[in-house]
């Protein structure tokens, strides 16, 4: 039997994608739902009570002394049971979107927070972090807005026109329709504006250029150093002054935009009560009932004016969402982006070699291949130095190894297996790092030690922060380990913070460490620290360690030579040297600089 394809199902956008996130929580959501309308139902009630009212005091007029006190205190009190009611229920719904809310908030930043770390790291690479930031605290921050406000104030919105026009048409189907036609004519205006061939793309526009904005603000103040050293100001700082001339362009025109539709939308909702009038002039002459006609005339003048709060609510509702709607579809392209592949069963390497079988790679914002055909083999326990001019490759190959990017061509292996067909977490048990630049979180200096592996106890901790060499400055700090780093002003030195890094590790303890220029911040007595910290790091490990400073590598098993993506020698130290070739120069050039001095004499000739 045939089969028939289902296809697949269109993911939701606009407004069917907002509710499709606040039904997450579906029966807070109901009732919320329908405790709003019964609130918005129960607000009319005061309105009702005031055409009864009208009638009992017109009929009476002008003898108002047979005016039946006890009805009159009825409908006072009906008056006020409507409002209370009003408040109790409307309260009530707040109290379930807002559960709703918070919940589904905490879903959405988890969730998208662990989509981010399922990326490749080629993702981060292209995407800012103002952008990302945006995303996680402004955009999904709105949709938890959404759903704790504009949620019950849609269920109140479409309630809220339909008891409205019941009443209007139940009391006098003529005034009824005078006010009809304001309604009608002011939400036409209010449908043309959103309706605008470019209101989208202005919408769009300005988001653009708000994340533009958001990550050069973001830049700005990380290198607020070096602004300030070289006498810079917001002005000077190209990028973030082209970030905020470009976001003015946008917002001006797309405020001005509304102009005349907001100013019409807003004077004729105000102003229904105005198309009353002739109606009214014209029912008094042709009424026999003039009791009756007054009576009516007064409720619908009374009860006119209120639309216009019901029309509003209506506007910024719309509004709203639209803004919230557009700040959802960046945060599902996000979403969207797709994630490193994870094998169905992971792999687990038999030994801790690392091998590159012809890999070629390119990063996704560059021509030019980073890597270009490069073979090796890192034996186990044995230490591989990459060296060569920045831009070779060096950082490149660091990253493949755990696969923070998938190569274009070839392979990467650790004990034979290939990195992709090992699950992520697998791999990075198997992957130490110690980085150029070293990010410490906002947290106990233990906490940040113990990143390394969450399961290691104080004392494990603080045995890898003496096998580093950082026990000693870490004790002299305000509340030693668990001294919170970037508050009341304490920061640690470069060659700390590399040496923290060192003790993440050794916690670690994994079989393989990749160095990416560890020793870079290092003046000569942190440099001996963070060497004497590398001996335990290293001790029986397999070393692929990445350095400038070739002194540091003179002693590796094997050196490799990088040179614009290519793999041109490798050796030991000595088997390059006879090479006569590219490392021979950069050990040559190297040596020559440790006899660099400054010559006073000669500076001053120069001066």
């Amino acid at each position: 039997m045939k089969q028939t394809k289902i296809p697949p199902t269109k993911p939701k956008t606009g407004m069917g994608r907002l509710m499709e996130l606040a039904a997450t929580k579906k029966p807070l959501m109901i009732a919320s739902i329908s405790l709003s309308a019964l609130a918005a139902i129960a607000s009319f009630i005061p309105h009702v009570t005031i055409y009864f009212i009208t009638r009992e005091i017109m009929d009476a007029y002008p003898n108002f002394g047979t005016l039946d006190p006890q009805k009159m205190f009825t409908f006072g009190w009906i008056a006020l049971g409507g409002v209370l009611l009003n408040i109790l229920l409307y309260f009530a719904a707040l109290m379930c979107s807002h559960l709703a809310a918070f919940g589904t908030l905490y879903e959405l930043k988890v969730n998208f927070a662990s989509h981010l770390a399922r990326v490749p790291l080629g993702f981060h690479v292209l995407t800012g972090s103002g952008k990302l930031r945006k995303v996680m605290d402004e955009n999904i921050e709105k949709i938890e807005g959404f759903i704790a406000h504009q949620v019950p104030d849609i269920a109140a919105s479409f309630v809220a026109p339909i008891v409205m026009f019941s009443i209007l048409f139940a009391v006098d189907w003529r005034f009824g329709l005078t006010a009809a036609v304001g309604i009608v004519i002011a939400f036409a205006i209010q449908m043309k504006a959103y309706g605008n061939d470019g209101a989208k793309q202005m919408m769009e526009n300005y988001q653009n250029s708000l994340e533009d904005m958001n990550n050069a603000s973001v830049e700005y103040i990380r290198g607020i150093t070096v602004v300030k050293a070289f006498k810079q100001t917001v002005y000077s700082f190209r990028r973030l002054h082209t970030a905020i001339q470009g976001y003015t362009k946008v917002v001006i025109p797309y405020t001005l935009s509304w102009e005349n539709y907001m100013s019409a939308f807003t004077t004729i909702i105000n102003n229904i009560y105005l198309l009353l009038i002739p109606v009214g002039i014209w029912i008094a002459s042709v009424t026999d009932d003039y009791t009756g006609f007054a009576a009516t005339f007064i409720f619908y003048l009374i009860f006119v004016p209120s639309i216009a709060s019901v029309m509003m609510k209506i506007m910024y509702v719309s509004s709203n969402a639209r803004t919230i709607i557009s700040g959802v579809e960046r945060m599902d392209s996000i979403l969207c982006d797709p994630c490193l592949p994870q094998p169905q069963t992971s792999k687990t390497a038999p030994k801790h070699d690392v091998v590159f079988d012809h890999v070629s790679f390119s990063y996704a914002h560059q021509e030019v291949a980073a890597l270009s055909d490069v073979s090796f083999r890192a034996e186990e326990h044995q230490i591989t130095a990459i060296v060569g001019p920045s831009g070779g490759g060096k950082s490149t190959i660091a990253h493949l190894i755990p696969r923070f990017f998938d190569v274009s061509e070839g392979t990467v292996r650790i004990g034979g297996i290939d990195v992709r067909e090992m699950q992520s977490e697998r791999l990075m048990e198997q992957v130490s790092f110690v980085f150029q630049d070293v990010f410490l979180f906002k947290q106990s200096i233990l906490d940040n030690i113990r990143i390394g592996n969450q399961n290691a106890t104080d004392e494990q901790v603080i045995a890898a922060a003496k096998a580093a060499q950082c026990h000693e400055f870490i004790e002299k700090l305000p509340d030693g380990y668990h001294t919170v780093i970037g508050t009341n002003g304490i920061h640690l030195s470069g060659g700390e913070q590399q040496r923290v890094a060192i003790a993440r590790a050794i916690v670690k303890d994994s079989p393989i460490i990749v160095l990416d220029e560890a020793t870079a911040f290092s003046d000569p007595e942190n440099e001996y620290l963070i060497q004497r910290a590398f001996e335990k790091l290293m001790h029986g490990k397999t070393v692929i360690m990445i350095a400038h400073r070739l002194s540091t590598v003179r002693g590796a098993s094997k050196i490799l030579v990088m040179h614009k993506g290519r793999l041109v020698e490798q050796g030991s130290h000595e088997e390059l040297l006879a090479m006569q070739g590219k490392y021979s120069d950069m050990w040559n050039t190297y040596t020559r600089t440790l006899d660099w001095k400054m010559d006073r004499k000669e500076a001053e000739a120069h001066a």
